[in-house]
């Protein structure tokens, strides 16, 4: 399966995308987030990719990136 199918690597690619169009670190988006700094680098990361993260966990991101949750889905 090509990466851009795989939905987890899509979002984690958006998430990491619209952290950097804000100019935030990794550590300024987890703390905005409410989530730990090594669970945010495994989202952003493409090992990480294969790991399950929930949907809390994207709305709470959506939410500090101040984004619709929904933008974070679209294909790259």
């Amino acid at each position: 399966m090509d990466n851009n199918d795989n939905l987890y690597y899509v979002v984690s690619q958006n998430i990491k995308k619209q952290r950097k169009l804000k100019g935030w670190t990794q550590v300024k988006l987890a703390m905005e987030s409410n989530i730990s700094v090594d669970y945010l680098k495994k989202i952003e990361t493409k090992s990480g990719c294969n790991k399950q993260f929930s949907l809390d966990t994207i709305q709470k991101i959506a939410k500090a990136l101040n984004i619709d949750v929904r933008d974070l889905f679209n294909k790259l």
